[in-house]
């Protein structure tokens, strides 16, 4: 069994050569230890007597090492166990509990986009386990899908993170099984990647390239540090012109927060509040139903979708179909919309940098840290919970904010 797992292992790359042996050391001992055979799969709870033993004689890189080899012995075995003999379930079984699904993250009032990532992922998850009667589902099953997407089509751990988020709400909210303490999976491998960062003179060059309320649109996001969506999402209400700020409602992780509105675009935002109220005044004498609100808003207050404060501030020039409801009303303008444009503006500029909106906000964290703003402001203004996800700004900065100079420099030596 272990010369079919080393095969399985030099096969699909999931270990360097040189530590392969290593990971036959540990199974071979846990399956000692544990005195089981080596077809069987261990249970949570063997594998932790065996790693807590290892602990008592081990460093933690070494324990670490094992569990990570135990995760990938199991889902080994997963795909060599023999195939059920049972008949996929009927399909329509399948298409009852997507449906579900979407009641339920509507309940929770989980965006469109959370919905639409979270049924494929379920669909996904529907054909690995080949359409098993989802009553008859189990733990191991989402443990062997996450192990597959790390083992065989190498996601990165964001991407593991999103389909275990998916198929673990579907089983706690639409299943009513709690499988947190049956998951095992092996771990996509953890890539920090470093930011790319734009000149200010690059960034000049893209937005000379641009017109109109894409170039507003993507200034605000460079010069208040927006994500995309945070930037498209935003109300007339949400920008306070006289204390130049800006409020983020239920950005990512839903939570809301203040960041700076630049003092340039004041005069230019006031011009299109100007714009876009004719669009307003428009639908209302069209009678034409109010923006969409967050939560149960609409709900509590069936007309404050048509009050000013709540349209939007980028607003689409035509309307659209709500897609929960099939109400006919007007919404933001398209992501897509400045994604295609920016790109051309890129091009334009001569930009080679591998670039995205995003960058924008990227370019604006690091040119603050770069002026010598401290890094916990930098944090509160992005609204990163983690001040570790802020610090990797650190390491794209064109220079020391200590203004620190190389020892070659000061000391005037000629090349």
């Amino acid at each position: 069994m272990l010369k079919n797992f080393e095969a399985f292992l030099k096969r699909k790359g999931s270990v360097k050569t040189q530590y392969i042996s290593y990971y036959l050391k540990w199974v071979s001992d846990c399956y000692h230890f544990l005195n089981k055979p080596m077809e069987n799969r261990l249970t949570l709870e063997q594998k932790s007597q065996f790693l807590t033993d290892m602990t008592k004689r081990y460093e933690d890189w070494q324990v670490k090492q094992a569990d990570t080899a135990l995760r990938l012995y199991d889902y080994f075995l997963s795909i060599n166990k023999s195939p059920s003999s049972d008949a996929p379930s009927e399909k329509e079984s399948w298409s009852v509990f997507e449906e579900k699904m979407r009641e339920a993250l509507r309940l929770r009032h989980r965006s469109l986009s959370t919905e639409k990532s979270y049924l494929i992922w379920l669909r996904s998850f529907k054909a690995f386990v080949n359409e098993k009667s989802p009553d008859e589902l189990t733990g191991r099953d989402l443990q062997d899908f996450l192990s597959s997407l790390a083992v065989e089509k190498k996601v990165s751990s964001s991407t593991q993170n999103q389909a275990l988020n998916a198929i673990v709400f579907f089983y706690r909210h639409v299943l009513d099984k709690n499988i947190d303490q049956e998951l095992s999976a092996v771990r996509a491998k953890q890539r920090r990647h470093l930011p790319v960062v734009l000149t200010s003179r690059e960034i000049q060059r893209i937005f000379d390239q641009l017109s109109g309320t894409n170039k507003l649109m993507a200034m605000l996001i460079y010069g208040a540090g927006l994500r995309l969506h945070e930037c498209l999402q935003l109300r007339v209400k949400d920008v306070d012109i006289e204390q130049n700020l800006l409020i983020i409602r239920s950005g990512k992780g839903d939570r809301d927060r203040r960041t700076l509105l630049p003092e340039s675009l004041k005069d230019n935002l006031i011009k299109h509040l100007s714009e876009i109220r004719s669009f307003y005044d428009q639908d209302r004498e069209n009678d034409i139903a109010g923006v969409w609100l967050p939560g149960a808003l609409e709900k509590k207050y069936p007309n404050a979708g048509k009050e000013w404060g709540w349209f939007w501030l980028f607003p689409s020039k035509s309307l659209s179909i709500d897609p929960r409801n099939h109400t006919v009303r007007r919404h933001h303008v398209h992501p897509s919309l400045l994604q295609k444009t920016f790109k051309v503006a890129v091009g334009k500029a001569g930009i080679t940098k591998q670039v995205s909106i995003h960058t924008l906000r990227h370019s604006f964290a690091t040119h603050l840290l770069e002026n010598g703003y401290d890094i916990r402001t930098i944090q509160e203004l992005l609204g990163h919970r983690n001040l570790h996800t802020t610090m990797i700004y650190t390491h794209v900065a064109s220079k020391n904010v200590l203004g620190v100079k190389s020892p070659l420099d000061k000391g005037g030596l000629a090349f």
